[in-house]
């Protein structure tokens, strides 16, 4: 029950943190870090929270955002890069990126309040 907290809170609080558009990219990981302080995990599952919520987070927003053009700036980036043109490689790793940000953050939270005890 505390992992699907962890995950919810997580993306929620990533997702309103990315609506204010003042702030930077990596503002979430505040919200992950402040999350994994307060829904007390081992440092695995905190990583693993952080992780799942910010990559379905990311990968469900980017593939609505990419649908919205049938997938034409997604497919010609990829194409750049060496996805082999598949946009939905492109997707996933953008879910993945925001991911591993967010898990590091999660683990640092648990970290520090393994230290504080």
């Amino acid at each position: 029950m505390k992992f699907l907290s962890a995950v919810l809170l997580t993306a929620l609080l990533a997702f309103a943190t990315g609506l204010y558009g003042a702030l930077p990219w990596w503002s979430f990981t505040i919200t992950s870090l402040i999350v994994a302080i307060a829904i007390h995990q081992k440092a695995g599952k905190a990583f693993l929270s952080g992780f799942t919520g910010l990559f379905l987070l990311w990968f469900i927003l980017a593939f609505l955002k990419d649908s919205a053009n049938n997938h034409v700036l997604s497919t010609k980036v990829a194409q750049i890069l060496p996805l082999g043109g598949s946009y939905l490689v492109l997707i996933v790793l953008t879910g993945m990126i925001g991911g591993l940000v967010a898990g590091l953050a999660a683990l640092t939270g648990s970290y520090l309040r393994q230290r504080s005890k």
